[in-house]
C-alpha cells in the first residue's frame, strides 16, 4: 500500500512537470509571435507615418527606384499574391481531397502503404528544385500550349504552389478520413445508403473540421512560399490583369530587393512595412480558419 501511494505520488509530480513543461512552451512561443510583430511594427513604423495606409495597400505601382517620385503602392503585390496562393490552392484542393478519399476508402492497405510516402516524400523536395523543374519544364510548356512569349506568370507559379501544397492536404485529410469510427460506414450501410452517399453524407462532414484544418495549413504555406514563386512568377512589378500575365508576390520582392537596398533607408522600412501586411495577412487566415473549424466541431460535437 505504501508503494503504491509513493509511486502515486511519483506520476503525481511527473504529470505537473509535465503541465509546467507545456505551459512555458506555449508562453515562450507565444512571446516570440510578439516579438517578431513587434519587430515588424518598428521598423516599418516609419513608412506609415509617412504615407497613409490608403496610398500603401491601394497603391497600383511598387517603384521604389523611379526617378523623382518613388512608388510604395503595394495592390500590385497583394495581387500577384491572391493569384498565386489561391490558385494553387484552387489547383490542389480537388486532387488532393480526391487522393485522400481514394486512399481511405478505395484503395486496398498494400496500396495505401505504397503511395503514401510517396505523396509525402513530395514535402522533403527542396522549393529550389521544384523552382528549377518550374522554370526549365512547366514553363516552356505553359508558354507553348497557349501561345504566351513567356512562361514565366502567375499560372506557373500557382502549379508550382499547388504540387508544394498537394502532400499537407492528402496527408493531413486522409489522416483525418480514416481516424472516424467504423461505426458510421457501418451504420449509414446497414440503413441502405451506398457507399457513396455514406462518404458525402456522412464521413466527410464528420471529418469537415479536419479536413479544413488541414486546407488552412495548406494556404499558410502557399502564402509565405519564397524561392519556388520567385523563380517561376516572373516578377515584374506591372499591375497583373490575368493569371498569363508576370507576377511578383509580396515574399518575392522581400527577398529581390531586400539585399540590394541601404540599411536604415525609407525603402529598407517599407520592405518592412510588406513583411507586416504579410504576417498580419497570414495571421488573419489562420485565425479564420479556427473560426470556422471551432465552429464546425460545436456543431458536430455529441
Amino acid at each position: 500500500m505504501r508503494k503504491h501511494l509513493v509511486q502515486t505520488d511519483c506520476f503525481r509530480h511527473k504529470e505537473e512537470l509535465i503541465r509546467v513543461g507545456l505551459q512555458v512552451v506555449s508562453v515562450v512561443t507565444l512571446l516570440i509571435l510578439v516579438g517578431i510583430f513587434l519587430f515588424l511594427f518598428i521598423n516599418a513604423f516609419d513608412v506609415f507615418s509617412t504615407l497613409s495606409l490608403k496610398e500603401f495597400l491601394l497603391g497600383r505601382e511598387w517603384n521604389p527606384i523611379a526617378y523623382g517620385q518613388p512608388l510604395w503602392g503595394i495592390l500590385g503585390l497583394l495581387k500577384g499574391t491572391f493569384m498565386v496562393t489561391f490558385g494553387g490552392l484552387l489547383l490542389a484542393l480537388p486532387i488532393g481531397l480526391s487522393t485522400a478519399l481514394y486512399l481511405s476508402f478505395v484503395a486496398s492497405r498494400k496500396v495505401r502503404e505504397i503511395i503514401k510516402p510517396v505523396i509525402e516524400l513530395i514535402a522533403s523536395i527542396p522549393s529550389v528544385v521544384l523552382g528549377l523543374l518550374g522554370i526549365v519544364f512547366l514553363s516552356p510548356f505553359i508558354a507553348q500550349i497557349f501561345g504566351l512569349p513567356s512562361g514565366l506568370n502567375a499560372l506557373s507559379a500557382s502549379i508550382v504552389v499547388a504540387i508544394m501544397i498537394l502532400p499537407t492536404i492528402i496527408s493531413i485529410s486522409e489522416d483525418v478520413l480514416s481516424s472516424l469510427p467504423s461505426t458510421f460506414m457501418e451504420a449509414s450501410l446497414a440503413l441502405g445508403a451506398t457507399k457513396w452517399q455514406t462518404i458525402k453524407m456522412v464521413l466527410f462532414p464528420a471529418a469537415r473540421s479536419g479536413i479544413l484544418a488541414a486546407i488552412m495549413l495548406a494556404l499558410g504555406r502557399a502564402v509565405g512560399e519564397t524561392m519556388a514563386v520567385l523563380m517561376v512568377a516572373g516578377n515584374a512589378r506591372a499591375f497583373p490583369s490575368s493569371f498569363f500575365d508576370p507576377v511578383r508576390p509580396m515574399t518575392a520582392t522581400i527577398a529581390i530587393e531586400i539585399k540590394e537596398v541601404v540599411q536604415g533607408s525609407f525603402h529598407y522600412h517599407a520592405l518592412f512595412a510588406i513583411g507586416l501586411v504579410l504576417f498580419l495577412l497570414t495571421f488573419l487566415i489562420n485565425l479564420i480558419g479556427d473560426l470556422i473549424i471551432s465552429k464546425q466541431v460545436k456543431k458536430y460535437r455529441w
